[in-house]
């Protein structure tokens, strides 16, 4: 145990607890750092699984009956995990410990009903009951409604008109492409064939839910009737003037629309990666590819749907899907807990395997490959990284950066040209408002997000604090030596300051929540170099401090993206949570406060067996408010990185 309270002097104070500390201290990180180089792949790679809510698992059981091409037996694995997430109210959630979410209930539920599960049984019966006393199907989100629409559960008029003649639109029009988020992108092109042609599923056992709407849908009229903002219910009235005309739209400009559609989609295919390396759009694009014809022998469509299946995770007795995954970024994360834990060792191990995660991901860098950010930076050098194993259409600043950074932690001149083109390409990624958004600069069109299809409020990739943070992480590590990215770093420390809540801590876009956001600025400001008692810093600093927990820990849920009061907060600690705040107040000269210590001593506390730390909460967003992930990787590297800045920093503190 670390001393918590002594009569010595400071100076005193910080030598008894390194001494009295060291060798509890020097196991725990030696125990995680052991565990984390033991899953490290043979490649070079670290890769852990992504969950998400069950509506990505229901989603691949509909797939299944939509195809007609259904595995009864990983059928039943996916059921058997659908199972075990049910609430038991009924509900499903959109996160561990979260309320029950109607429309990821529904998807749920009728999954179960197409898996062979009988609406008798209590299970679905309560799913049900909660399904109609919240106003039933026909209130469930646009995602949710396309699919019932597909499986002929409710009429066409209940969903967004979506024509495939967005393609020919252009760019000046109000909608265009080139204005929403990648994923927007890659999941509506081919949707919009299937929807423009009200395709159908083949759903070969004919299951139905009609039981789960409380007016017959033919009958309902009440669709939209959470449009409720002057601007969404002009666009809603133009959406249905849309859908009259559409009978004039001529053949000829239809199959041009739908030839364009399909062009595009194809050129982005990705391999084993599939379409945007995102689950929706690879299913959209792979049913897409059966509407227009693509024989199953051949060779593109049976890869589509190999990269489908490489996103299962399928153990004994149960099954789930992915939305993605995530070894760039899992590998740059382990790599920089690896760095900080071997600053002061001397295995052969640690350094091999950095070298090893660090060489496999130089390959993996992108380049002049054509990519949609070269809509609005044409002339810019390639240079970023991918989330996923492949995905070279969409790179993103914040995994570049991350990389970008642990190369610059290796004392060789190898990575030298990967890092300098990472730097140019991040530096002309920058936003007109000075910040970074994830995939595209200037993604900023937010009226788009009223459109009816827009109902996640996510059809964007605007600037945000956490990943304009990493932006500078890097450019301000490389400033003294790159005058260069002087004017980028400061038009983004312009920006974050403008970004900081009244309490002193910033939004967390990609991850949970606040203290994600904190930490991720902290970090970024400590590299630019910014004085430890600049007000901004202080504040921030003032606010984690006043978040730890009684048991020294700090924890947040996701309920925080939907009552901002709830900042910082929550039931429980994380290993997780814990570890962001003591980078942030280490990042900010906080290495001997007692706030540090307490951190430290939960890590220690809670650290397993096997010297990995557990939390079962989910602990990032997709989209807030609509989609939340768990990184299996998060309680793993985190701690470890925490752990051993903090060694660090004490270490130089006692010479």
């Amino acid at each position: 145990m670390l001393i918590e309270n002594s009569s010595l002097s400071g100076a005193d104070i910080e030598t008894a607890d390194f001494c009295h500390s060291s060798s509890v201290l020097d196991r725990a990180i030696a125990s995680a750092k052991a565990q984390l180089l033991g899953l490290q792949n043979p490649v070079g790679y670290w890769v852990f699984e992504l969950e998400a809510d069950c509506t990505i698992p229901a989603e691949y059981i509909m797939m299944m009956h939509y195809m007609d091409e259904i595995d009864t037996g990983l059928q039943r694995k996916i059921v058997n995990f659908l199972r075990r997430q049910q609430s038991l109210d009924g509900s499903y959630p959109l996160y561990k410990g979260g309320e029950g979410e109607l429309s990821c209930t529904v998807k749920a539920y009728y999954a179960l009903k197409l898996a062979g599960e009988s609406h008798e049984t209590a299970h679905m019966r309560k799913a049900r009951l909660w399904i109609l006393a919240r106003g039933g199907a026909a209130k469930a989100n646009v995602f949710t409604r396309i699919m019932l629409a597909m499986f002929e559960q409710i009429p066409w008029r209940a969903v967004p008109f979506i024509p495939v003649e967005i393609m020919l639109l252009p760019k000046w029009f109000p909608f265009h492409l080139d204005k929403i988020s990648y994923w927007s992108r890659t999941v509506m092109v081919p949707l919009s064939i299937l929807c423009s042609n009200r395709v159908a599923a083949r759903n070969p056992l004919k299951i139905g839910v009609a039981e789960l709407f409380i007016t017959a849908p033919e009958l309902e009229r009440q669709y939209f009737s959470h449009v409720n903002t002057r601007l969404g219910k002009a666009i809603l009235v133009l959406d249905r003037i849309g859908r009259l005309m559409e009978p004039l739209i001529p053949g000829k400009v239809r199959r041009k629309a739908t030839a364009q559609a399909q062009d595009w989609f194809m050129a982005r295919l990705n391999g084993y990666d599939g379409l945007g390396a995102i689950f929706t759009a690879m299913v959209n694009a792979y049913e897409a590819m059966d509407y227009l014809g693509i024989p199953a022998d051949n060779e593109q469509r049976q890869i589509a749907r190999a990269a489908i299946d490489r996103l299962l995770v399928v153990k004994d007795d149960m099954a789930y899907c992915q939305p993605c995954v995530s070894p760039i970024w899992d590998t740059g994360l382990a790599v920089l807990a690896l760095q900080e834990a071997g600053l002061h060792d001397h295995d052969a191990q640690g350094p091999k395997a950095i070298y090893s995660a660090l060489r496999w991901l130089a390959d993996k860098q992108l380049g002049d490959e054509p990519g949609d950010w070269q809509v609005q930076r044409p002339n810019l050098r390639g240079g970023g990284w991918a989330f996923q194993f492949g995905n070279s259409y969409y790179p993103d600043v914040d995994d570049t950066a991350v990389v970008a950074y642990a190369m610059m932690q290796d004392d060789s001149e190898e990575f030298s040209e990967n890092i300098h083109r990472a730097a140019n390409w991040i530096a002309g990624m920058q936003s007109n408002n000075g910040g970074y958004g994830a995939f595209d600069a200037d993604n900023t069109h937010y009226f788009l997000n009223q459109i009816p299809f827009a109902d996640h409020g996510a059809l964007l990739d605007p600037p945000t604090a956490d990943v304009s943070a990493r932006c500078i992480m890097l450019l301000g590590k490389l400033g003294a030596r790159h005058l260069e990215y002087r004017d980028a770093i400061d038009r983004c420390l312009t920006y974050l300051r403008d970004q900081q809540e009244p309490d002193g801590s910033w939004f967390g876009r990609w991850g949970t929540n606040y203290i994600y956001g904190t930490w991720s600025v902290l970090l970024g400001f400590e590299s630019v170099g910014i004085d430890k008692q600049d007000p901004g810093i202080r504040k921030a600093v003032a606010w984690l401090k006043s978040k730890q927990r009684d048991d020294g820990g700090w924890g947040e849920g996701n309920v925080s993206y939907h009552d901002p009061g709830l900042r910082g907060e929550f039931s429980t600690g994380t290993a997780f949570h814990t570890s962001l705040a003591l980078l942030a107040l280490l990042a900010s000269g906080e290495s001997d406060c007692a706030e540090v210590k307490e951190g430290v001593n939960y890590l220690l506390k809670n650290q397993g067996a096997d010297g990995f730390w557990q939390d079962e909460c989910f602990n990032a967003p997709g989209f807030p408010k609509f989609f939340y992930l768990k990184y299996h990787g998060y309680d793993k590297f985190f701690p470890l990185w925490a752990l051993a800045r903090y060694r660090n920093e004490i270490r130089r503190r006692v010479g």
